[in-house]
């Protein structure tokens, strides 16, 4: 008789993710900008790329595959996995799927990629293509951003329409056929801008973010809209079954590009964290908590990360007139353990480490420079400098080893970073008690013109994944 078992990578609660294999493979989305040509000229596609991270291999921290796009212009950028571990939750129709596919979407293209990673990780290969078309006529959405594997589908945000306007929202696919469902939302009240999106399943209960619509993103950060405080500033607190907005969160109007969502992984715990790029007032970046009392969702700021003095011919166009270089905080992370919270600075090139066991009062431990706008702080590898700066950080599930990447966007890698970005990885080593080191030996660099981005590792990470048991 044959007997079904859910995926071994599944796991019921953060605290058994911990205990799991280290990871050894890492997939890894490879923007190659309108300038990244092949030698006959063509414009070249994105890529996924695999790399190595298996310390005892001898193409440790090479990349070792490659999958390319059929076309050119996707502007790959977040993706994720088709099922993780919220298929164990009571309520998961789907517990036996299992971790196989890469649902990868280009943000610019609104096409959406799956890639089978079997029967041989290293050579993943392209199954299924989802046209603009399609999303557009299913959803009513276009450029999807972040995709979340669910316990019902997979579930996709978007930032507008096909036209380039509001609202943007959320979209489910099935996680067998990858066929689009329809538009999540049944009543989103106020709601119009769209980012990211998270949940706390034990809660019923999920959160959106604001980036801004597409035509206010694509041609790069809009000065005249920034100034004016149109970019987002709120989180959206929704009904997760009923699919219906609950709560708006304003953290006010000079706070401006309301981005990554880090909630709790214990689902017994009702917070989570979330970074706001840019205040209007000094320049600097924040990070702002939700949490739930009285049973009302309610948010404050908990860190500040000020702006760093530096001469105008030091710093690009977009910067000169503020003599000033911006953290520009564009991504957190949040271990398993929900102990330590990971900060990305690209505009200052730090990658910050700080202590949450109280989330209220968050500790600084720990904190790296790799490139930067001035600093171009150098890799002990190489010891060249170094442009671009921490930006998509991916954290293994034991909380040990940190990985980043140094491109943001490309219409605003163009602006905050005007020579060009140049792609690299990199590995930091994160001391159980706090602390980070850079590992001596990693630096993964890729070819001329191309920009890696979002990473997943192999199994689940500490950002791909749903748990519904607490231990």
């Amino acid at each position: 008789m044959a007997l079904w078992r859910p995926d071994p990578s599944f796991y019921p609660s953060p605290r058994m993710a911990m205990r799991g294999p280290r990871e050894k493979l890492a997939y890894v989305v490879v923007l190659n900008p309108d300038e990244a040509l092949h030698l006959n000229g063509d414009r070249r596609p994105d890529a996924v790329a695999v790399l190595d991270l298996d310390p005892d291999s001898g193409t440790y921290g090479q990349v070792v595959g490659r999958v390319e796009m059929p076309n050119a212009g996707d502007e790959l950028h977040h993706f994720g996995w088709n099922a993780c571990s919220s298929a164990l939750c009571p309520y998961a129709p789907h517990p036996h799927v299992e971790r196989r596919y890469l649902v990868v979407p280009g943000i610019r293209s609104s096409r959406i990629h799956i890639i089978d990673t079997r029967p041989e990780p290293r050579e993943p290969r392209i199954v299924k293509v989802i046209e603009p078309e399609e999303i557009h006529e299913r959803t009513g959405y276009s450029r999807p951003h972040t995709v979340h594997c669910g316990p019902e589908g997979v579930y996709v945000s978007t930032l507008g329409s096909p036209e380039g306007e509001g609202p943007g929202g959320v979209f489910i696919m099935d996680h067998e056929s990858f066929d689009p469902l329809g538009a999540w939302e049944v009543d989103r009240g106020p709601q119009y801008l769209a980012y990211d999106f998270w949940w706390h399943l034990g809660y019923d209960t999920m959160i959106t973010s604001e980036w801004g619509t597409p035509n206010m993103i694509e041609g790069g950060l809009v000065p005249e809209k920034l100034l004016g405080s149109e970019y987002g500033h709120q989180l959206h607190l929704w009904d997760l079954r009923r699919r219906r907005h609950l709560q708006a969160l304003d953290l006010g109007e000079e706070y401006q590009l309301v981005l990554e969502l880090r909630p709790a992984h214990d689902p017994s715990k009702t917070y989570g964290f979330v970074n706001a790029v840019v205040n209007l007032n000094d320049l600097s970046s924040s990070i702002w908590l939700w949490h739930r009392e009285n049973g009302r969702w309610g948010i404050r700021k908990v860190i500040d990360i000020p702006a760093e003095p530096a001469e105008p011919d030091q710093l690009p166009p977009a910067l000169k007139d503020f003599a000033a270089v911006p953290p520009l905080v564009s991504d957190i992370n949040l271990s398993l353990d929900d102990r330590f919270l990971y900060v990305s600075c690209w505009g200052t090139g730090e990658l910050r480490q700080y202590d949450v066991s109280d989330p209220f009062n968050p500790r600084l431990t720990g904190s790296v420079h790799l490139g930067g706008i001035v600093r171009e702080a150098a890799h002990p590898k190489t010891g060249q400098p170094l442009n671009g700066g921490p930006q998509m950080v991916e954290l293994s599930r034991d909380g040990r080893r940190v990985y980043f990447s140094n491109s943001l966007y490309a219409a605003w890698d163009a602006q905050f970073y005007p020579e060009g970005i140049r792609g690299w990885i990199v590995k930091l080593d994160a001391n159980p008690e706090g602390g980070l080191t850079i590992d001596p030996d990693f630096f993964i660099e890729f070819e001329e013109g191309e920009r890696p981005h979002q990473i997943r590792l192999e199994g689940g990470d500490s950002s791909s994944d749903s748990y519904c048991y607490a231990s």
